[in-house]
């Protein structure tokens, strides 16, 4: 078993800014990370990170135009703190060494991004998200801080009393990929979930391969409540062959879509009159796939980015790597041709419920980054806002853990927090009552003594889920069953065909009895690979059974919001209903089943209280 003051899982942009920022307040940190820190997902960001920086600009702007695109489901003091410390976090990101891209004065470039009222969205050419990566890992290194990269954590050590708020965690149990051994991590202090989205959770994304959900799986299976789950961001430009990202940075330097008919339908069509292509994603997303379903889209499918009247020199300064995305994966040379796009799964807002310190309802465990939400994002993010939230709230979930006091948070989490709701019948929602999941191979708390007896001690906690996690190893590797690929692929054409950017009650309900379908079949999966180097096989039947657990919270969520906000379409209800639904949707495993509740949205900031107002662009 491995010990140290706090364990940090992932090592993305938010758990290397964790483990950075709690080696900096004294504590004894690790990484433990499923892949080497450089190949984390957070590399593949092209975009930018927003932060206001310049005369002209204010953070407080920027936390009113984050607010608004959240549809105004985001909490004002996680808001204003990620727009107040953003500008500190880039600056320090700077005298890292990051390479910025710069205005020829010298200072670090800013452009335009969909949604923002100023053009605050710092960037490294279209890489931002790797230079980010290397600059964070550089820093990890110099410090000296442990890092176990290819070791994949299965499940955190929790202890087991009724009340998750109760619960405390003291640690995870790893499977060392190249060795096949299952080991112990105990955190003396905390741990802190940076595993990244979910996205393989549909067939048609943005995200790599590993990004499986394993964060809010494990979080939910020890008790701590996933939020907002519902708001899934689907990306207006990704390409159709792949869902390789094409940066919303095309747009922000003036690339423009039209449809097979030649219309700019932004303006053309009056989706947003006066942002057109720069409006939030959600918007650009619908557009486009209802240019797409009224018969103006390319070949029934997609819609076309021209970016080619920006000029070679302007492109090939600022856009470079998409110019090879696109040659790479659509054959199409983005200097002479326009580039073929339509909507795919990219971020998730909703994850494991924290306040503005990273902590959950679960003591011990905290969250940061895209598995985690604030929440700051809402019901839709904007573009350029994900990576300042990695680098803020992974600093504060570092320091916290490490023993930094930030004071009493000001959004609580857990479900003492939770409020009365009836539904558009006038009924109390059942808990529970949407899906229930299967007890063999759904979530399934912590850690409890055997015979009923006390609590087991911190270490005891871990060897005890460690040997749980062995003898599961051990069967799914000596039993014959089912490949999980026919399983994940079946999910994932579910959540793609019915809990995509257009939604339909039944159609969610159809998601719901193949995701129930999914769990009974996972039941009988087995591994074919006995090896016990290097066993993907078994690796990626494990995270299966991770994305089935996040895809029916989604689901759930989905079929339990009765209306149309941020990302959140319904067919059935196209209205914002601020008086019924301004609050956040919560899902927590309870007694063998997942069990919905609500808490409030915090509008009222330090700076000023948000009136929710018409979300138009």
């Amino acid at each position: 078993m491995y010990e140290h003051d706090v364990i940090v899982v992932g090592a993305g942009g938010a758990g290397l800014r964790a483990a950075i920022a709690a080696h900096e307040e004294g504590a004894d940190v690790a990484l433990v990370s499923k892949l080497h820190p450089v190949r984390s997902h957070t590399g593949a960001a092209e975009g930018g990170i927003n932060a206001a920086l310049r005369d002209g600009d204010d953070w407080t702007d920027h936390a009113y135009d984050t607010m608004k695109g959240s549809d105004y489901l985001g909490d004002a003091p996680a808001i204003e703190t990620l727009c107040e410390t953003s500008p500190e976090e880039v600056i320090q990101l700077e005298h890292w060494g990051m390479p910025f891209s710069r205005e020829d004065d010298g200072r670090v470039s800013q452009r335009p991004f969909g949604g923002l009222s100023f053009p605050r969205t710092t960037y490294a050419g279209a890489e931002t998200g790797h230079h980010l990566l290397h600059t964070m890992y550089e820093q990890v290194v110099k410090r000296g801080i442990k890092v176990y990269d290819e070791f994949y954590v299965m499940d955190l050590a929790v202890t087991d009393e009724p009340d998750p708020e109760d619960r405390e965690c003291h640690g995870c149990v790893a499977y060392d990929i190249k060795s096949g051994d299952v080991v112990g991590f105990e955190a003396t202090n905390g741990v802190v979930l940076a595993t990244g989205g979910d996205g393989q959770a549909f067939d048609h994304t943005t995200n790599a391969v590993a990004n499986t959900g394993d964060g809010p799986a494990m979080a939910y299976r020890a008790g701590a409540p996933v939020e907002d789950m519902e708001f899934v961001q689907f990306h207006p430009t990704t390409l159709p062959s792949t869902g390789v990202l094409i940066s919303e940075g095309v747009r922000g330097e003036g690339g423009i879509l039209y449809n097979a008919e030649g219309e700019r339908f932004m303006f053309e069509g009056g989706y947003a009159n006066n942002a057109g292509e720069l409006a939030s994603r959600d918007v650009v997303s619908r557009a486009e796939l209802t240019e797409v379903n009224e018969g103006r889209g390319v070949e029934d499918e997609y819609v076309y980015l021209d970016m080619r009247h920006l000029g070679e020199e302007r492109i090939t300064d600022r856009l470079e790597n998409i110019l090879h995305l696109a040659e790479d994966f659509e054959g199409v040379d983005g200097l002479t041709e326009p580039m073929p796009v339509k909507p795919g799964q990219h971020y998730h807002m909703g994850g494991i419920e924290t306040n503005e310190h990273g902590e959950t309802c679960v003591s011990g465990l905290y969250a940061a980054g895209e598995c985690a939400c604030v929440s700051v994002h809402g019901s839709n993010r904007l573009g350029g806002n994900a990576l300042p939230e990695l680098i803020v709230f992974g600093a504060r979930a570092g320091y916290h853990a490490a023993g930094r006091d930030y004071g009493e948070a000001l959004v609580e989490t857990g479900p003492s927090v939770a409020i009365e709701h009836e539904d558009d019948l006038g009924a109390p929602v059942e808990p529970g009552a949407l899906g229930p999941a299967d007890e063999d191979v759904a979530a399934d708390g912590g850690e409890a003594a055997p015979d009923g007896g006390e609590l087991l001690n911190p270490s005891a906690t871990v060897e005890r889920t460690a040997e749980r996690c062995r003898q599961r190893v051990e069967e799914l590797k000596s039993r014959e069953g089912r490949n999980h690929a026919e399983i994940r692929q079946k999910l994932q054409k579910a959540m793609t065909r019915w809990v995509n950017v257009f939604r339909e009650e039944e159609g969610l309900k159809k998601a719901l009895e193949v995701i129930k379908e999914c769990r009974e079949e996972y039941r009988n999966v087995a591994v074919s690979d006995p090896s016990s180097t290097y066993n993907t096989d078994l690796i990626h039947t494990i995270e299966t059974r991770n994305l089935i657990d996040v895809a029916e919270t989604m689901t759930l969520s989905a079929l339990a919001r009765n209306e149309f906000r941020g990302a959140h379409w319904r067919k059935e209800h196209q209205k914002r209903k601020d008086d019924e639904w301004l609050k956040h949707t919560m899902v927590q495993w309870s007694d063998g089943s997942p069990e919905i509740y609500y808490t409030d949205v915090i509008l009222e900031g330090a700076e000023k209280a948000y009136e929710p107002k018409v979300r138009s662009y």
